[in-house]
């Protein structure tokens, strides 16, 4: 005799005495709810904190202003209506199209990007008031000539998200993008110096007034091409060696890749005297490598070689000796070798906790206060609280493509998406620990904030390419392309960032909707493919 309750389940799924029988879905999918056209794109929540950074860049100014010139002018209205109908013109693009894309990246760019016009600002007020009192006159302002820069950032953006309608197009091209990348990277190094080198280093292509910085796009080629890589050529990575204390290391005839990226970094760093770029590339590839891997070991093995190749660098390169020397004793030579590092952190300690306000203090003293040394600008006039805002601002936007990486479901997205993530971490550690003493200064310009072209450009191109996977991670299956004729329509499914976890047992695994049970498959030896 059965037990009530098993009884009573019984009859709920076969229905009892007068009661029809519950009808089952045929198709487990059937029990989702329909939340496809549910989905919100959030576009309203951009625009929101896009707003709010646009009320924070236009106060900053009139504060700059005040405490500078002690009166307005009609820069100030140039600046704020030029940066309010540039990022109005950004957000119509990802409203266009990517709108479900993450709201929150393209905001946190906005807003760095607008503190970092205002600092230009007002140091270019500053340095207009020194050459006053001196009988000189004014030098160009840099702020206008900022807004220009950020115009054809942004005027890319939105090239970037109308062309590159699927972001996993760019994996057919992958090796072509590495190829280009090398180039750009290389190609200050051959160049004459007349052509590539300021101030020690050569990194950069100057024809007449105009000069960029082609390693700030070879690194987002780069990155393209070694998630084409990876994703190609993962057995190459995952293949099991040899057991040490816990990890699993490589073969070493599987550490070709590693040990190339290793070569064109020291190159960099011997031949361009560019200690932040090589850092900053041998990273990129370290990170993506174990993303891909998930293995310690490469790590390990990644830092036991760039140390030693930095450590022979130091050796044998004049310029790394001077910038490790200013490292390790900033005071040593106050007025000559070390001036730069030393006023950028009297600058730092004048400005304390709270900061000294904008438009009081005097970051104008600092050599290339607006560029490399822009930290430590902000740091005097913002404190240390404002500091950490601007790193917090930095850290958004990195976990947000970490978390897009997490989201998309094809793995060239996620290792790319890993990839710009780990560009932008990287890039402001790289920045932020040379101004404040944490490693060797590098002379490397910060995202969104550093006065500059190529930086800014090239940065705006990485926004737009981790929308471009973001709006593909969240945007409903049923709206990412139309069914080909003859196919069976099968139900919106959720987005995987917006999914629930389902529950699955064995039984119901191995019985098909329609069929009978079928024997579960027998699972491959090694690792499993995606």
């Amino acid at each position: 005799m059965a037990r009530p309750a098993q009884a009573a389940s019984r009859a709920g799924r076969t229905g009892g005495p007068g009661v029809a029988p519950a009808e089952m879905p045929a198709d487990r999918t059937a029990l989702r709810p329909a939340v496809a056209a549910a989905v919100s794109t959030r576009r309203g929540i951009e625009l929101l904190l896009l707003a709010f950074a646009a009320v924070i860049t236009t106060g900053a100014l009139v504060l700059v202003e005040a405490n500078q010139n002690q009166q307005l002018t009609l820069q100030l209205l140039y600046l704020g209506l030029a940066y309010l109908a540039l990022f109005s013109a950004a957000h119509v693009a990802v409203r266009r199209f990517a709108p479900y894309a993450d709201p929150v990246i393209l905001p946190c760019a906005a807003l760095l990007n607008g503190l970092g016009l205002v600092m230009i600002h007002r140091i270019d007020l500053a340095l207009a008031l020194r050459a006053s009192l001196q009988g000189n006159p004014a030098p160009d302002a840099n702020a206008l000539r900022q807004i220009a820069w950020v115009a054809l950032g942004l005027t890319l953006f939105v090239i970037v998200l109308w062309r590159v309608r699927d972001h996993r197009t760019l994996a057919r091209y992958g090796y072509t993008a590495g190829f280009i990348g090398l180039v750009l990277l290389a190609l200050p190094a051959v160049l004459p110096s007349a052509l590539s080198e300021v101030n020690g280093a050569k990194i950069w292509i100057r024809i007449g007034g105009v000069g960029i910085q082609p390693g700030e796009f070879a690194k987002i080629l780069l990155t393209v091409f070694f998630a084409s890589f990876l994703v190609s050529k993962r057995d190459l990575f995952t293949t099991a060696g040899k057991h040490v204390l816990g990890m699993t290391f490589p073969r070493p005839r599987d550490l070709a890749p590693l040990l190339i990226a290793w070569v064109v970094a020291m190159g960099v760093l011997v031949f361009e005297s560019d200690l932040g770029t090589s850092l900053m590339f041998f990273g990129i590839v370290l990170a993506m490598i174990y993303v891909a891997t998930e293995r310690s070991s490469w790590v390990v093995i990644g830092l036991v070689i760039f140390g030693a190749g930095a450590f022979a660098a130091w050796t044998f390169v004049d310029r790394v000796q001077t910038r490790v020397a200013a490292w390790l004793d900033p005071l040593s030579d106050p007025t000559g070798a070390t001036y730069q590092v030393s006023q950028g952190l009297f600058g730092m300690a004048t400005g304390g906790m709270l900061g000294t306000g904008l438009g009081a203090g005097r970051p104008e003293l600092v050599p290339l206060s607006s560029t490399d040394f822009i930290f430590t600008s902000m740091g005097e006039e913002l404190g240390l609280i404002g500091l950490m805002g601007l790193l917090m601002l930095y850290c958004l936007i990195a976990t947000r493509a970490l978390r897009t990486a997490l989201a998309v479901r094809d793995t060239f997205g996620k290792l790319l998406a890993a990839g710009l993530g780990f560009t932008v971490a990287i890039q402001v550690f790289v920045v932020a620990g040379g101004v404040i003493g944490l490693i060797p200064n590098t002379g490397q310009a910060a995202p969104f904030m550093s006065y500059g072209g190529s930086s800014l450009v090239a940065n705006y191109v990485l926004v737009a390419l981790v929308l471009r996977v973001s709006d593909a991670a969240r945007r409903p299956a049923a709206e990412k392309g139309r069914a080909e004729p003859g196919a069976v329509a099968t139900p919106p499914r959720t987005p995987l960032a917006e999914a629930h976890t389902e529950m699955v047992s064995r039984s119901e695994a191995a019985t098909p909707p329609h069929g009978n049970p079928v024997a579960p498959a027998t699972p491959p030896r090694g690792r499993a493919r995606e």
